[in-house]
């Protein structure tokens, strides 16, 4: 007798039962497509997406001048440009100037150290590793395209994130016997 609910159900619809011997039908598939076809299908090359900040290619943004490329900047950016750029930063995109030029083709630049955490990133030091200090060590950080407008603060965290204990261990306290 058909015991299971789904046996019950295809009973009533009059359908036999499947027995536990038969295996369940599938699907056929379409026949192999011949080698021949297959060679002149060359494989689909990847293509980037190029980046854009705001609309502007990454090509546009490193031939702006610092005016043009402070308009495009967030207002809190676009406040700490127009009260003038310091020496120190000029003299970080200079360190990063000469650590670009004298790498290799192709490989990383020297990390240049700085404990400008407010420095804003600029297109000109994309390609290049900032040692960003975060009050006890220097975090390396390459600059990405995607960083522009972001300060370099925000890419080396002042601390440690916790990592939570199980509930109840409260100091972890062992009574001696």
């Amino acid at each position: 007798q058909a015991s299971s609910p789904w046996a019950l159900a295809a009973s009533a619809r009059g359908a036999e039962p499947l027995s536990s011997a038969d295996p369940p039908a599938r699907p056929s598939l379409p026949p192999a497509a011949p080698a021949a076809v297959m060679a002149d299908e060359e494989p689909k090359k990847r293509t980037f997406r190029k980046y854009s900040y705001r609309g502007i290619d990454l090509d546009k943004l490193l031939d702006m001048s610092n005016q043009d490329l402070m308009e495009l900047f967030r207002a809190r950016q676009r406040r700490k440009f127009s009260r003038g750029i310091k020496r120190k930063p000029i003299a970080l995109l200079k360190k990063l100037r000469k650590a670009k030029r004298e790498t290799a083709y192709g490989e990383k630049p020297e990390a240049v150290k700085t404990h400008l955490r407010n420095m804003v990133i600029v297109p000109e030091m994309i390609g290049s590793v900032v040692g960003v200090y975060n009050g006890k060590q220097y975090i390396n950080v390459e600059i990405k395209p995607e960083m522009i407008g972001h300060y370099l603060a925000e890419f080396s965290i002042t601390y440690k994130p916790i990592k939570h204990g199980r509930a109840g261990m409260k100091g972890a306290f062992v009574p001696l016997k």
